[in-house]
C-alpha cells in the first residue's frame, strides 16, 4: 500500500508588496500594471475547465456513446423472430388443402437477466471512457491556462526590463554628449535592448498560440481572457492519499471494469448453451370424408383441425460454448492485468510528480528567500553606481543581466510548480 502526504508548505513572501523605492529598476517585481494579452470576458480555470467539458465534441460523442448503449437495454428481452407457415397443396388428398401455422422459439429464460446485466456493465463502461476524456480535457485547459497566466507575467516582467535598458540609454546618452564615456557603452545596451525585445516578441508568439490552443479546447467563438493581477503565486498540492484512491483513477477503472464486461459475457455464452424451447399451432383443412363417431362426413375447406407442437431444443456442439466461455474468460485475466500495471504506473508517475514537485517548491523558496532580494539589491546598486559614475558600463550591464536573469527564472519557477500540481491533480483525477 502507498501512501503519500502532500503536505508540503509554500512560502508565499509578499515580494511585491515590499516598498520599492526605484520602480524602474525594481520593476521586475511590481506588476501593478493592468495587463491582457487579449481582449474578451475574464474566465477563471474553473470556468474554462467546465466550458470545455460542456462544449468539447469529444464528449458529447462520449454521451452520445452512453446513450446508444443505453438505448439498447429493451433488446435484453428480444425474442427469436416467430416463423410463420404456410402449406397450400394436395397434402391430404387430390383435394387443395390449406394448413396455416406459427412457431416461437424461447430462449432459456436465463438468458434475459444475462443480457441485461451485459448491458448495464457495457454503459458503466461507456461512462467511465467519458471520464477518462474529461480527465485529459481538464489537464490540457489547465496546462494552457496556467501557461498564459505565466507569459502574461513573463511580458510584463520583459517590458520593465525594456524601460530599464531604455533608462541605461538616457543615461549613457547624457554621459555620452557630455564626453565622459564612448560610444561603445550605448551600442551594447541598444544591443541588449534589442534582445530584450526579441524575447519579447517570442513571448507574443506564445502567449497568442496558448490562447489560440486554450479557445480550441473550449470550442467557444468569443475571445477570453485569464485575469492578470500583482499577485501571481504557485498553486499549491496538499492532499493525503493512499494506493486505494489511484485504484478509482478512470484508466485504471476502465480495465476493471473490462473484467466486469468480459464476465458477463461469460454468462450470456452460458445461458445461450442452455436448450432453447419451442412452441407452436398450426390450423389446417383436411378435405374429404373422416370418420366421428363410427360415421363417415364429409368435411370440406371450411372445416378446421387444429394442433399444438411443443419442442426442446439442446446444442450438441457443448465444446463450441465452453470455447466462447474460455475466451472471455482470457479477457478477463487480461484486463485485469492491465488494471493492475496501469496503476502501479499511476502510483510511480505520481511519486515522481510529488518528487518533482517538491524539487520545483525548493526552487521558488530559493529565489523568493535569497535571490530575489539580492536581485534587488543588484539592480538598485547597479544603477545608482552607474549614474554617479562609481561603476563602468561593463558592471553596471553585468549587474542588469544578473538581475534579469534571476527575475525571469523567479516567473519560471513558478510555471514549474504548477506545472506539476496540474500533473498530479490529473494522476488523482482531481
Amino acid at each position: 500500500m502507498l501512501y503519500i502526504i502532500f503536505n508540503t508548505k509554500i512560502n508565499f513572501k509578499k515580494i511585491s508588496s515590499k516598498p520599492l523605492t526605484t520602480v524602474v529598476v525594481l520593476g521586475f517585481l511590481f506588476l501593478g500594471q493592468t495587463f491582457s494579452a487579449q481582449q474578451g470576458r475574464t474566465i477563471t480555470v474553473e470556468e474554462a475547465t467546465r466550458t470545455a467539458i460542456e462544449n468539447n465534441q469529444s464528449i458529447r460523442s462520449r454521451n452520445l456513446d452512453v446513450l446508444a448503449t443505453q438505448a439498447l437495454i429493451p433488446t435484453s428481452k428480444e425474442l427469436p423472430k416467430m416463423n410463420a407457415e404456410a402449406q397450400l397443396g394436395q397434402y391430404n388428398s387430390k383435394k387443395f388443402d390449406q394448413s396455416f401455422s406459427i412457431s416461437q422459439t424461447i430462449p432459456f429464460p436465463t438468458l434475459f437477466k444475462a443480457r441485461r446485466e451485459l448491458i448495464n456493465e457495457q454503459i458503466k463502461g461507456k461512462q467511465i471512457d467519458k471520464e477518462v476524456s474529461m480527465n485529459e480535457l481538464a489537464k490540457q485547459v489547465r496546462t494552457y491556462y496556467y501557461q498564459i497566466e505565466y507569459l502574461q507575467f513573463n511580458k510584463s516582467k520583459l517590458s520593465n526590463l525594456d524601460s530599464l535598458y531604455n533608462d541605461f540609454i538616457r543615461v549613457a546618452t547624457v554621459r555620452f554628449n557630455a564626453g565622459d564615456i564612448k560610444k561603445i557603452e550605448i551600442n551594447t545596451a541598444e544591443t541588449q535592448r534589442g534582445e530584450i525585445n526579441l524575447l519579447l516578441k517570442q513571448n507574443e508568439v506564445y502567449l497568442a498560440n496558448a490562447y489560440k490552443n486554450l479557445k480550441t479546447l473550449l470550442n467557444i467563438e468569443e475571445d477570453v481572457s485569464v485575469p492578470f493581477d500583482q499577485n501571481y503565486h504557485p498553486l499549491q498540492a496538499q492532499y493525503v492519499l493512499d494506493s486505494s484512491a489511484i485504484a478509482q483513477h478512470p484508466t485504471v477503472r476502465a480495465f476493471y471494469q473490462d473484467m466486469q464486461i468480459a464476465e458477463k459475457n461469460k454468462n450470456v455464452e452460458r445461458s445461450l448453451g442452455l436448450p432453447d424451447f419451442t412452441v407452436g399451432y398450426t390450423n389446417q383443412s383436411l378435405i374429404g370424408f373422416q370418420t366421428s363417431n363410427g360415421m363417415d362426413q364429409y368435411f370440406n375447406g371450411g372445416n378446421r383441425f387444429h394442433s399444438a407442437t411443443i419442442g426442446v431444443s439442446i446444442p450438441l456442439t457443448f465444446g463450441a460454448t465452453k470455447a466462447r466461455i474460455q475466451s472471455y474468460e482470457y479477457q478477463r485475466q487480461m484486463a485485469e492485468s492491465n488494471a493492475k500495471f496501469q496503476q502501479k504506473q499511476l502510483e510511480a508517475q505520481l511519486q515522481n510528480a510529488f518528487n518533482q514537485y517538491q524539487q520545483n517548491v525548493n526552487q521558488y523558496d530559493y529565489y523568493v528567500n535569497q535571490a530575489i532580494p539580492n536581485a534587488e539589491k543588484i539592480a538598485k546598486a547597479g544603477q545608482l553606481g552607474y549614474k554617479t559614475g562609481e561603476i563602468s558600463y561593463v558592471e553596471y550591464l553585468f549587474a542588469l543581466q544578473t538581475s534579469t536573469n534571476i527575475q525571469l527564472k523567479y516567473l519560471e519557477s513558478i510555471q514549474q510548480v504548477n506545472e506539476s500540481v496540474v500533473i498530479i491533480n490529473s494522476i488523482i483525477n482531481k
